[in-house]
């Protein structure tokens, strides 16, 4: 144990010009159906103090999404548990199978790194003329890993460029997540699409299905959760 203290391993996220940060923003999506009426769930958000978004399941009639975000994940497993863990929730069926929880992460270049682990994913999810949604999970193959930086950036920006072109268009912006070890099913990454409308985010998806990242290195990719908000409490982080 002194080996590992003395050693002051640093696992704080890094941007650039030496940025450093130890915050970051866990986000967790729970979905249920049975619900006839979402009103109920959003005065129980509101009420639980709740810091969330809440979609309207576009594949199920009857089926919502609650995105919850905090800085600290034991509010998943107290306040946001006991929220969704009484009514009108309890009287849901929940459909783990389209769980997800993640975190934001840096990968070095963010020339504003508090807002990009902080302030950008709240401003994203919650702007109302952006109520479009496409969430899904994905793991990279093995290979992708043993490539080397130089390859493994050069893939990632063909990626990036799709991206952004998207964005500048105001078509879409993308939230990048990390889930590796949180993910029930061992997915390496949560991806958020948001937008105004839905079709540019289905578009975007095809358009990356003809990069060398998705068409080589995904070993798998999905469930897709796709919803619209109904509702927001986003808190600005201090």
């Amino acid at each position: 144990m002194e080996d590992i203290q003395e050693s002051k391993l640093d696992i704080r996220e890094r941007g650039a010009g030496q940025q450093v940060s130890d915050r970051r923003l866990f986000m967790q999506l729970q979905v249920f159906t049975g619900c006839a009426d979402h009103q109920p769930l959003v005065t129980a958000l509101e009420r639980g103090g709740v810091e969330a978004v809440l979609y309207l399941d576009i594949n199920d009639p009857k089926g919502v999404g609650v995105l919850a975000l905090s800085e600290d994940p034991a509010t998943f497993v107290t306040r946001l548990r006991a929220c969704l863990a009484s009514a009108p929730f309890e009287r849901l069926l929940h459909r783990p199978a389209l769980s997800m929880l993640d975190r934001t992460y840096a990968s070095g270049h963010e020339l504003d790194l508090e807002d990009w682990l902080l302030r950008r994913p709240r401003r994203v999810v919650a702007a109302p003329a952006w109520p479009w949604a496409v969430w899904y999970p994905l793991r990279r193959t093995g290979g992708f890993a043993r490539l080397a930086p130089k390859e493994q950036a050069g893939i990632l920006r063909e990626h990036g460029l799709i991206g952004r072109a998207y964005g500048e268009a105001g078509f879409a912006q993308d939230i990048r997540l990390a889930c590796n070890g949180l993910d029930a099913n061992d997915n390496d990454f949560m991806i958020g699409l948001i937008g105004p409308d839905l079709y540019p985010l289905s578009h975007l998806v095809q358009s990356m299905r003809k990069t060398i990242q998705t068409s080589e290195y995904l070993e798998k990719l999905g469930p897709f959760f796709i919803g619209r908000s109904v509702w927001q409490s986003l808190t600005p982080p201090a």
